[in-house]
């Protein structure tokens, strides 16, 4: 029987998850069958896709009732999802043990209000994994500069890290080393690197979104040519570093005890732009020891008429000037990512907001007194 565009992703060496969970895809067995169908290897999850799994039917509403003398919305939430999540490890634990830790994770992230506290994140981080306590449960920190010794520290810790909300090629430089510096830090303090694991999640289409619509506002031919491009050129220059970051003496010191590589995963790879190829961030971003992370629409898209080829290593010259060509027609790469960075700590701390605005709406409806 032929192999699906799917499992072959799989074979290339690059893991294909789906970014969305909800007690729905657990309890009617969805989630099982995309493991078993379509490939999917692991989930992500964060509070505006949860927020929309709540406000839909009734499956949380016991468990609401039960949970309401917490009286903090927050903690409601997050008892909630840990819940959701402890069952998506439970039934990715195969995946987990048969690719020997190297996928079947499910993530989770902390509070996106806390993007900018080291501490508070640090201690949260550690909390969920107390909490959830699974092999195969990745914790999400966003990238922000505060993240970075709470990754950092985390990872000396012995944790499990999914690093979020990557957009520039600085921030991920400073990723990768803060990893690194956190499995030294283990190694040199005799700890086990068993359950140390960590991805680094570079966001793709919003990059396009950004640097299309600067480009559009300046209007010249010539800006008006590199519509399009960037998010991927981004990716595969992180790849770039992700290769070199990944080999020599360094790390293979690293390796020796034990180490694993800090994978890149892709994620926001759906198409924003109807323009563009509904696969566009997929095919062109598939090589050896990446993630992607795809919405639901465009993993049955691959799966329909998706291209299975190694890409990440090719254009690379292309992609370094066209850095410079977006410079030359007055767009800064810079301003681009900064923007995004903010963008996506507020986007994602509004929708915790709207999250607890929609569990308290839940729990009047459902005439609950706290």
């Amino acid at each position: 029987m032929a192999k699906s565009r799917l499992q072959q992703l799989t074979e290339l060496g690059q893991s294909v998850w789906i970014d969305s969970l909800s007690r729905e895809m657990i309890e009617t067995g969805e989630l099982e069958r995309l493991i078993r169908d379509d490939s999917v290897r692991g989930v992500t999850s964060n509070p505006t896709i949860f927020q929309k799994a709540l406000a839909e039917g009734d499956r949380y509403d016991a468990e609401l009732r039960e949970l309401a003398s917490l009286g903090d919305t927050s903690e409601i939430f997050f008892r909630l999802a840990e819940n959701d999540v402890a069952r998506a490890c439970d039934l990715l634990g195969s995946v987990h043990e048969s690719t020997a830790g190297l996928d079947g994770y499910v993530s989770i992230e902390v509070d996106p209000t806390l993007a900018y506290d080291t501490e508070r994140t640090y201690e949260q981080a550690v909390r969920l994994h107390t909490d959830i306590d699974r092999p195969n449960l990745y914790v999400k920190i966003p990238a922000t500069r505060p993240g970075l010794p709470a990754i950092e520290d985390a990872i000396a810790g012995g944790h499990a890290i999914n690093i979020t909300l990557i957009f520039s090629l600085q921030r991920y430089t400073e990723v990768v080393d803060a990893y690194v510096r956190g499995l030294e830090r283990r190694v040199s303090a005799a700890g086990s690197l068993e359950r140390v694991n960590s991805v680094a999640s570079f966001f793709v289409s919003r990059v396009d979104s950004e640097g299309d619509k600067r480009l559009e506002k300046v209007g010249s031919p010539e800006a008006l040519a590199l519509r399009g491009k960037l998010a991927v050129a981004n990716a595969k220059l992180a790849y770039r570093h992700f290769q070199k970051t990944f080999s020599g003496e360094r790390w293979e010191f690293l390796a020796s005890k034990g180490a694993r590589v800090q994978r890149c995963l892709w994620a926001s790879t759906s198409t924003k732009n109807p323009a563009y190829p509904d696969t566009i961030y997929v095919d062109e971003l598939i090589g050896p020891d990446t993630v992607n992370t795809m919405p639901i629409e465009t993993i049955r898209a691959f799966r329909d008429h998706g291209t299975v080829r190694q890409t990440l290593s090719e254009d690379l010259d292309e992609a370094e000037r066209l850095l410079e060509q977006l410079e030359a027609v007055g767009v800064s790469y810079d301003e681009i990512v900064d923007t995004l960075e903010a963008e996506g700590v507020q986007k994602f701390a509004d929708s915790f907001a709207e999250l607890k605005t929609g569990i308290d709406h839940k729990l009047r409806t459902l005439e609950v007194v706290r």
